[in-house]
Parts: C-alpha cells; structure tokens; sequence
C-alpha cells in the first residue's frame, strides 16, 4: 500500500484530504508543520508528500528543502499564493507540482495517482547515449560528460519520455496528457518551467531540447549543443 504524508497547519484541509487519499486506497499520515514532517522523513519511506507552504515553525520550502537531503520522493505543494515566483521556487526545490488553494480533492488526487503512476512498465531497460549525455533508464540516472546530474522525479520523467519520442514534434497538450497523467487546468507554464530546469541540468546539451514555437518541443540529439 502506497503511503502518503499529508502536511497542513490546518486541521481541517488534513482531514479533508485525507478521507479521499484513503478512499483511493493509500495510507496516510498527518504533520502540522514543516518541523514535523522532516522528523517523519527521517523514521518513514512515504511514497509521496502533500505539503502546504505557510505554516508556523518551518515552512513548506524549507521542509521540503530538508527533505531533499536525504530522499527524493515526490513532493506537491500546496499554497494559497499562485505567483509564478512561488511555483518556480517550489520547482527549482523539487517538488513535483503546484496546487493553489481552494483546490478541488478530485483533482488533487488525479495528480497524486498521475504522480505513484509515472514508471511505466514498457520503459526499456538500458542505457542511452548521445554525445556527452547518458540516460540509464535502468538506474534512473543522467550523466553530462560522466558526471551526474541531479534530477527531481518529474524532471527525470520528462527527459525519458523526450528521449523516447526523439525526433517528434510533440504538443504542449500531448506532454502534459502523457506525462502528468490527467486533463491539466492549470497553468501550462508548468510545463516550460520544467523544461527551463531540465535544459539548465543538461549544461552543455541544453540545445538537445528544441523550443517549437506556438507548439511546444522537440528532442534533437546532437544537431545544437552549446
């Protein structure tokens, strides 16, 4: 059974949250505050966390910015505070998604299942290289030059998947259907956020990422490096 961590100050969005993670069949724990659930991190393996930002002794960012030391596991944020400045800052934490406040529990469980669903079971097993850039499908890693690269979940999902469609003109819709795993309303900047981080990971094959413009992206191996 997949186990989740619900963090929230407010006892009432825990509970909420909480009756539907369970109606879908996951095991929950509750923290009220980002002290609480890095204490947690340390003694349980989640499988995912749902974290709020504004709560009292440590916040969401800093939590999850401790988390991050010792676990990679899939964090979603929640806020009240829509902001590009905050989703970027979030991402470039690690989390995996953004939720803003009032949000909809159905939805917010689509993106929790979108999210324990991600490896899919047809993904090959080896290890891809082009140029510089190696891709180990099997070890979930990305090497630049020999050196690895530090990827969150989402970011690691969104190469693979790239990599495998090398070649294809792929839509921003296509992308966020296929990698995120529902009917997306949110912002699909999202997306292009993510990729912003990717290309940054990538250094000096940033340019195997193609911008088609109006469109959404393309995986060019070895015709743009730089």
């Amino acid at each position: 059974m997949k186990h989740i961590l619900i963090v929230d100050d407010e006892e009432k969005i825990r509970f909420v949250v909480r009756e539907y993670a369970e109606f879908e069949g996951y095991k929950v724990s509750e923290a009220q505050d980002g002290m609480e659930a890095v204490e947690l991190c340390r003694e349980v393996n989640f499988d995912l966390i749902i974290m709020d930002i504004m709560m009292p002794r440590l916040d969401g960012y800093m939590a999850v910015r401790e988390i991050r030391k010792n676990s990679n596991v899939p964090v979603i944020m929640l806020s009240a505070r829509g902001e590009e400045y905050d989703k970027l800052f979030g991402f470039e934490l690690g989390i995996d998604d953004y939720v803003v406040k009032p949000f909809s529990c159905k939805e917010l469980m689509a993106r929790v299942g979108a999210i324990m669903g991600r490896v899919a079971p047809e993904q090959v097993r080896e290890s891809l290289q082009f140029g510089g850039l190696t891709v180990d499908t099997l070890g979930r890693r990305v090497l630049v030059d020999g050196k690895e690269m530090q990827l969150t979940p989402k970011e690691y999902e969104l190469l693979f998947y790239m990599v495998t469609n090398r070649g294809i003109a792929l839509s921003r819709e296509r992308m966020l259907r296929d990698i995120w795993g529902y009917s997306y309303t949110g912002d699909d900047r999202t997306l292009d956020t993510h990729i912003k981080m990717l290309r940054s990971n990538l250094g000096p094959y940033r340019g195997y990422i193609v911008t088609l413009r109006g469109m959404g992206y393309k995986f060019e191996p070895g015709e743009r490096v730089g």
